[in-house]
């Protein structure tokens, strides 16, 4: 590590920004070689800083070459001014100017993917959260707001299409065959939100008339092969302006509104104003190349990025630290959004088991920080799922607290109150105070305070009086810098069932001291607790539920989630006793009380089959390790595969008969709710046989691959046979489906992933070997993503293999790509960080490559931060 280290930024350091910049105008002469930017800044010191003005700072990458500075028409030399440090100082400026500064950026050479860069022949930018300035020297700060006015200047032939935020102004042909067009953004914005587009693009039309009556053209852009792929993500964006409209009130407000799909990119999608840029696995869907998976993703970030433009856009963060403001706010929405498009409890289930998983690791490990940090190294390591994720879940709370009615008018007043303005977390849930006429000062501890809180939940039946009492005490483990937590305010959504699964009294209880308990008088007999429904809140509930209490929730509860989750609790509880018999070295039995519980479920054929998909499906190894004390990879992996087959062997017919009843071979492809369903149930149904190890399931799963007209049976096909033992039928099926799709990037990336998880033998060598693969390009973050990252994240048992090769070739990747795309480098080095979870050699072996990474010169910032919290 080089002697200078990157210095952490606290909120509490927060200051209003000295100028303001009131209009922005910039002029792109973009070339091949090189990209002259012309930069006009009408600046002006601001009124509510009191004081002397002080120096004007303005943020620029070290890369970018300055050659030309001047105020007011007058050319500064450089004596006149002082760069270092990734910011440019000018003494004694006046109290309004004009700032003009001309910059050179290379754009073909900028591997990072942040600023101005080139993507398969195509001019975009990437400027969330600090890469515009990487384009120009501006006070990059999200609290600057300013008007927007961009002229793009390059060769017609090569860039037909020129795109900008706002709406398009002017435009004309110039000289040697080159031609311009200016957009101008009406609303001020801050400069990460910028964006543009300039490269040779199809283009897919449509219009959607606002509920006020104005016509708004929608135009999706992308690469000439990919037109045929645009369509669902137009439905999507429909739909998404309309649900905003009927559910929030909220309008769309330009002429115009833009996607273009790019394929080198760090996210998933980004809402510059009027002018998305989405990564193309988040917009490009088509039954044939995506999976069922896929268009959810594309309808759900198509929606997320789309309601941005008021949860983010028109009323913004103040600072970085304030995230969690227009992200937790917008995965809330887009959540909604999902839910009334398809099935809410399913989708109340797949982001549960996401926080479950990674949101509750990230809680526990070395990067664990609040909804709102106190300080960060870089600000790109604070894309996280607490952010996002749990942020959602703190926004969720307020809903159930408030009601749906009052929360709508919260929401009003919020966007009402901060219309064009930069705010904090705390200006949100001050909208909701307003509107409820609630104290919700505690609730805001959900916002400062890290960890995931526990309920530990006991009760108590006096048969004579008829009363039963619930005493919920609560409390949050330590995290860095947070060794005490104070009691959180949160909803504790519960339903009363008797013995034969009859609901008696249902609602939501408000949890806010460290112990406290709840009294129901009239019952007639003890009552079966239903707790947490549909997850009221991001913690850990204990409660010692008997075996046949969780198989009647199972079976009868009126909450599909917690139906779901009595199962996985049944799951859990038994895997965790043979993970006990398993370093035990004793014998392994399944249960027969399982195996008749879920007899019973896969005979009900009046079951939604999602939900029944869900039930179905074990709980993962992922959430397996993070319940567990200590990590143990191998005994976890034994035993899920061991129950895996035993319900498969015990289980064989009824597996058969519902993936007969399931098998939608003779219908067209649709992604509606109620198809995605019966594939999934289809789907796991092929898994189970497959894991009897019968040649005839194996011949089924290849029909399904050689006959299915959708991605979504072909590519659980391949999956299923490629991670059995049947390897030379894999091999053969992974040859096959190369030849089929080698020239669509999208479906290549499944492919490595298939490959990547394999949890056979020889993991490491077929990851190593796919590195090298003509397929494969380290420079596009979706093929590290889904080699790289699918192996260290989806293959646990090889990547923590106990001779650490594992680590080691993930440390040797962090190292080369921190020197090419900081931002992706400390995204992959998240399973190293949890080095504590696991048994002494392979912890002592993290620790090995962390500190092997710390000890490396000039480490980025991105790196740095991870690295040395993780080794604390």
């Amino acid at each position: 590590m080089s002697a200078q280290q990157p210095q952490a930024i606290y909120l509490e350091d927060y200051r209003p920004p000295a100028w303001l910049v009131t209009h922005t105008e910039l002029n792109f002469e973009l070339e091949e070689e090189q990209t002259l930017v012309r930069a006009r800044l009408n600046i002006k010191a601001n009124p509510e800083v009191s004081g002397k003005p002080e120096p004007l700072q303005l943020h620029g990458d070290e890369g970018m070459e300055l050659l030309r500075l001047s105020i007011d028409n007058q050319v500064l030399e450089p004596q006149d001014y002082r760069r270092e440090a990734g910011m440019l100082t000018i003494n004694n400026v006046p109290d309004q100017f004009v700032l003009e500064c001309v910059t050179r950026l290379l754009p073909h050479e900028n591997t990072a993917l942040e600023g101005l860069y080139k993507s398969d022949g195509m001019f975009c930018t990437q400027c969330e959260a600090e890469g515009f300035r990487r384009i120009t020297f501006f006070p990059d700060r999200p609290d600057v707001m300013s008007i927007f006015r961009t002229t793009l200047t390059a060769d017609k032939s090569q860039y037909p299409v020129l795109l900008s935020n706002g709406n398009p102004v002017a435009s004309g042909d110039a000289e040697e065959g080159r031609h311009w067009v200016t957009w101008e953004d009406p609303w001020p914005k801050p400069a990460y939100l910028f964006a543009l587009v300039a490269g040779d693009l199809a283009l897919l039309e449509d219009s959607f008339t606002t509920c006020s009556g104005r016509e708004v053209a929608l135009r999706i852009y992308a690469e000439h092969k990919d037109l045929d792929k645009l369509e669902y993500a137009m439905t999507s964006l429909k739909n998404a302006m309309r649900w905003d409209e009927e559910v929030y009130g909220r309008e769309y407000d330009l002429d115009i509104f833009m996607i273009v799909a790019v394929d080198f990119f760090n996210m998933g999608a980004m809402e510059n104003k009027g002018l998305n840029i989405f990564n193309t696995s988040c917009v490009l869907a088509h039954p044939k190349t995506t999976t069922d998976g896929g268009f959810q993703r594309v309808e759900g970030v198509v929606a997320h990025e789309y309601f941005h433009n008021w949860s983010g856009n028109r009323v913004t963060c103040r600072d970085w630290f304030q995230l969690s403001l227009k992200e937790g706010f917008t995965v809330f929405r887009d959540a909604e959004f999902s839910a009334d498009m398809n099935s809410r409890t399913v989708k109340r289930i797949e982001d549960v088991s996401l926080l479950r998983t990674a949101q509750f690791a990230e809680d526990a490990g070395p990067m664990a920080h609040p909804v709102r940090p106190e300080s960060f190294i870089e600000i790109s390591n604070f894309y996280t799922l607490t952010v996002y994720e749990k942020g959602a879940e703190v926004v969720r709370m307020l809903h159930s607290l408030l009601g749906p009615e009052l929360f709508r008018k919260g929401s009003d007043l919020y966007f009402e109150r901060h219309d064009g303005q930069a705010v904090t977390t705390d200006d949100f849930v001050a909208a909701m105070e307003a509107v409820s006429g609630r104290d919700l000062s505690q609730f805001r501890r959900w916002y400062s305070q890290a960890g995931t809180p526990r309920l530990n939940v006991t009760d108590r039946w006096d048969a004579g009086a008829g009363e039963y009492r619930l005493t919920v005490k609560q409390s949050c483990p330590p995290s860095p810098g947070q060794e005490h937590k104070q009691p959180y305010h949160l909803p504790l959504a519960y339903g009363l069932l008797d013995e034969a699964g009859r609901e008696l009294r249902s609602g939501v209880l408000e949890v806010r001291e460290e112990e406290e308990t709840f009294v129901f008088s009239g019952l007639e007999s003890r009552p079966v607790p239903s707790l947490l429904r549909a997850f009221s809140a991001p913690v850990k509930l204990e409660y010692d539920y008997s075996y046949e209490q969780l198989l009647m929730l199972l079976r009868h509860d009126t909450d599909g989630f917690n139906r779901w989750d009595a199962g996985q609790r049944v799951c859990v509880r038994l895997m965790q006793n043979l993970i006990r018999d398993w370093q035990n070295e004793q014998t392994l039995q399944l249960p027969a009380t399982l195996v008749e519980a879920w007899k019973q479920l896969l005979q009900n054929e009046t079951l939604d089959p999602a939900m029944l998909a869900q039930c179905l499906r074990l709980p993962s190894e992922a959430l397996l390790a993070e319940l567990a004390d200590e990590v143990d990879v191998v005994a976890i992996h034994e035993v899920r595969e061991f129950l895996r087959t035993s319900l498969a062997q015990a289980l064989e017919q009824q597996w058969l008969a519902a993936y007969q009843r399931c098998d939608t071979r003779e219908e067209s492809y649709s992604p509606d709710a109620a198809s995605i369903g019966r594939r999934s149930l289809k789907n796991l149904a092929l898994g189970y046989l497959m894991a009897t190890g019968a040649e005839p399931w194996l011949e089924l799963a290849r029909q399904q691959f050689e006959q299915s007209d959708n991605m979504t049976d072909q590519q659980a096909a391949l999956a299923l046979v490629a991670h059995s033992r049947h390897r030379e039928s894999a091999a053969e099926l992974l040859q096959q489906f190369y030849l089929q799709w080698q020239h669509e990037s999208l479906v290549m990336n499944q492919w490595l992933a298939v490959q990547a998880s394999d949890p056979t033998e020889g993991a490491l060598e077929r990851v190593q070997a796919l590195s090298e693969h003509p397929v494969f390009d380290a420079r596009n973050p979706n093929k590290l993503r889904s080699l790289v990252g699918a192996f260290c994240g989806q293959n646990p048992m090889h990547f923590h293999s106990e001779d650490g090769s594992g680590y080691a070739w993930l440390a040797d990747w962090i190292l080369r790509l921190d020197k090419q795309n900081p931002q992706v480098a400390a995204r992959l080095l998240t399973p190293l960080t949890r080095w504590k979870r696991y048994d002494k050699v392979r912890s002592a072996l993290m620790q090995k490559h962390l500190q092997r990474m710390m000890d490396t010169d000039d480490l980025s910032a991105d790196v740095y931060e991870v690295v040395s919290k993780s080794l604390v």
